[in-house]
């Protein structure tokens, strides 16, 4: 079972979404929702890393505006809530849950990153900016466009400091592949591992059920790399 924990961040107060194994975990996940809020499906993310044995947070990025929950059927609802989110919010979100994750017992290289969609943007951002033990974008966009007042991913995925792992869809509108063939160009030049994967059949958000877009067999794939990466990499 999960629970969300409140935490300081600066003047405010923001939700984290926990999950925890029954026994010893392996290490910890920040899980990073899509643009749709920490809604179920970022709840069930927890709880399968729950049971692949870590301990797993879900900070609620839209504590500023209310932290609302958004269904699929609508996409534009979302925007006025991601056009809100500015890199220094961001920063604050993640080191407080990354505090919180510390006050568990896990820092450092003993805690991955994974977001989805908007999410998996910010992750590759925070595999740039913290000497983490994993970083997985599933589907982060703003490869050749600046998002959250930051520079775009084509220009910082070189400075990557920590292994990286990102999931794409070659059937994604709202990322072409010559942009997923950027970056995977762009992470090249880094010093950690890298590697980009490509699903030919697979459109945006096709990692989740409650999507039209799911594809079955592309998120099982996904979903076997992304623990292979974690027990690769995190200390």
């Amino acid at each position: 079972m999960g629970q969300d924990v409140s935490v300081p961040v600066g003047d405010a107060t923001m939700e984290i979404y926990v999950a925890e194994p029954d026994g010893d975990a392996r290490g910890a996940i920040v899980v990073l929702q899509e643009a749709f809020g920490v809604n179920d499906h970022i709840r069930d993310l927890c709880h399968r890393f729950a049971a692949a044995g870590y301990v797993a947070a879900a900070p609620h990025l839209y504590h500023r505006s209310g932290d609302p929950e958004y269904g699929y059927d609508d996409p534009r609802e979302v925007m006025p809530n991601i056009m809100q989110l500015q890199a220094d919010q961001i920063e604050a979100d993640l080191e407080a849950t990354f505090a919180h994750l510390k006050g568990l017992g896990y820092e450092g290289r003993q805690v991955g990153i994974i977001g989805f969609c908007m999410g998996g943007t910010i992750s590759t951002i925070a595999g740039c900016f913290w000497e983490l033990g994993a970083a997985i974008s599933f589907y982060g966009a703003g490869i050749a466009q600046s998002r959250f007042g930051l520079p775009p991913l084509f220009d910082i995925a070189p400075t990557l400091k920590t292994p990286f792992l990102g999931v794409f869809g070659d059937q994604d509108t709202s990322i072409p592949i010559n942009e997923v063939e950027g970056l995977r160009d762009a992470v090249a030049k880094a010093s950690p591992d890298a590697e980009i994967v490509r699903y030919a059949d697979a459109n945006h958000g096709f990692n989740c059920d409650a999507r039209s877009a799911y594809h079955e067999a592309s998120a099982k794939d996904a979903w076997e790399r992304t623990l292979a990466w974690l027990d690769q990499h995190l200390a």
